[in-house]
This record gives structure tokens, sequence and C-alpha cells, in this order.
């Protein structure tokens, strides 16, 4: 059983600032008095199994955080975390195979709460070839694999653009989670030095400011993708609720010609 680190009421108090709310706000969200939210806070009160959940559902706290915050009030976790490669996740794990199997000849991945790389599809090889193999041992970690100076990171031809992107949007997950490990990685991404050789000049089309994309240098030439995700709805177990969909779509008519052009010579040299 997971061993808490500071009172409920505290995490409470912090979840809710998290989310920039007064304790006025959150009261009328969950229907209850702010006089009791403010004693459920200071510790005056003891908070309720069934209240708890309710107010972290109003809180939008992540179920990993909503075991700690049982935990922290005395109560047992009511959140399973199971592995994907269980029994009990096979129509789960069925679907994210089909979903990127589906989305051939473009690239598609599935990643954890910490972006590390569970599955992908056959299309993303094209993204990942001439990495050194040493950068390639599970777990592989896809931001730190996109901006590492012997990754992608010297072939991404707006380096400076996509960079800000990942880390805006690593951040915004530090904030929304507040989980030191993922704080901790955007730190060293942060730090990550700008490969020598990356390329630099105009970033190119950015959709009017809608879609950022990655423009990618390949041996089958310049790939431009933008990428949309998706997450599994209401889950109420940790793995699926942490677990992402990244795919990619071409950005542009050449790039869509390439892709297609690649999985073909992909399937020739299979047969």
């Amino acid at each position: 059983m997971m061993t808490p680190s500071r009172p409920v009421g505290e995490l409470l108090r912090q979840w809710r600032q998290r989310r920039s709310l007064s304790q006025l706000d959150l009261a009328l969200r969950a229907e209850v008095s702010a006089r009791h939210l403010s004693f459920l806070e200071t510790g005056r009160s003891s908070p309720s199994r069934e209240m708890l959940l309710h107010l972290a559902e109003e809180l939008d706290v992540p179920l990993r955080e909503r075991n700690a915050l049982l935990v922290a009030a005395g109560f047992a976790p009511v959140y399973s975390e199971s592995e994907l490669e269980g029994p009990a996740m096979r129509a789960a794990r069925d679907a994210v195979d089909l979903v990127l199997s589906g989305h051939e000849p473009y690239p598609a991945l599935a990643v954890d709460r910490y972006w590390n790389l569970v599955t992908m599809n056959r299309a993303v090889g094209l993204l990942m070839e001439e990495i050194p193999q040493e950068l390639l041992q599970p777990p592989i970690n896809v931001l730190r694999l996109s901006l590492h100076p012997e990754g992608l990171g010297s072939r991404i031809l707006n380096l400076g653009q996509w960079r800000a992107h990942v880390l805006n949007r690593l951040h915004r997950q530090v904030d929304a989670t507040g989980d030191a490990k993922l704080a901790a990685l955007h730190e060293e991404l942060r730090a990550m030095p700008i490969p020598d050789g990356a390329r630099g000049g105009p970033p190119g089309p950015d959709f009017a400011g809608v879609v950022i994309p990655l423009r990618l240098q390949t041996r089958h030439g310049a790939l431009s993708l933008f990428s949309t995700t998706t997450v599994f709805g209401t889950p109420v177990d940790i793995t699926l609720a942490e677990l992402a969909i990244e795919s990619f779509f071409p950005a542009d008519a050449a790039t869509t010609e390439l892709l297609r052009k690649a999985a073909e010579d992909a399937r020739a040299r299979a047969t």
C-alpha cells in the first residue's frame, strides 16, 4: 500500500489550487458547503471515501493520484493498475493494435504516462531509421528520443519550433498532474543540447497556429507530419487512463506519397 506523504486536506488544497479554483468555486461545483470544504482542507473534518472520490472527480485528479488521496485519508486504493499484456486487458490491447495497424501507412504509436513507448505500427520504423541501437533499448522515451542529438534531433528540420512544442506540452502535463517524474523529464529535455548539425532555416507552415508540424528528414525525403492524441474514455484502470495513442498524419501531398511509397517498398522487401 502507498504511504501518504502529506495529510489528505493539504493534498486536496493543492489540487484545488492547481486547478485555479477558490474554495467557493469547488464547493459550488461539488454541491457542498464552502465551510465543510474548508474544514476538510484544514483537517478539522475527515472526508468520507465517497466525498473524497467526488471531490477528486470534480478536480479531474488523475486515477493514480486519486489512489494517493484515498491512502492519505486512511482508505484502500480503488483503482487497479493492470498489466497491458494480462488477460484482463485483452480487449483494450486488441483495440490499440487495431488502431495502430489501421493507421498504416502513416506512423502511430502508443505511450504511457511518462512517454515511454508501449507499442507502435510498422510505419514508425521509418522515423527511427539510422538511430543508434543504444538509444532504442527499452524503455524508449519518445520525447527524449525526438530531441536527443543522436536521435531525431539532428534530422528535425524545424527543431526550434518542435522543441518548444514538446516542452510546452510536457509543461502543461506537469501542471495538470503535479508528477515529479514528469517534471524531472521536462528539466532533462530543456537542458538537452541542440545538435551541432541541426538545420536552421524557416520553421515551415504552422497551419495558422492550429497545428505544429514535425518536419523530419529521412532517407526517403523530407516528411511533414502533424499528430493527434487518442485516449480511452472513462477508464477505471490506471494503465488505461495513462495510455495514449499518438497518430501522425501527412501535412502535405508530398508526405502522403512518400509514406505510401515507403510502405510499398517495405512490403516488396518482405516478400
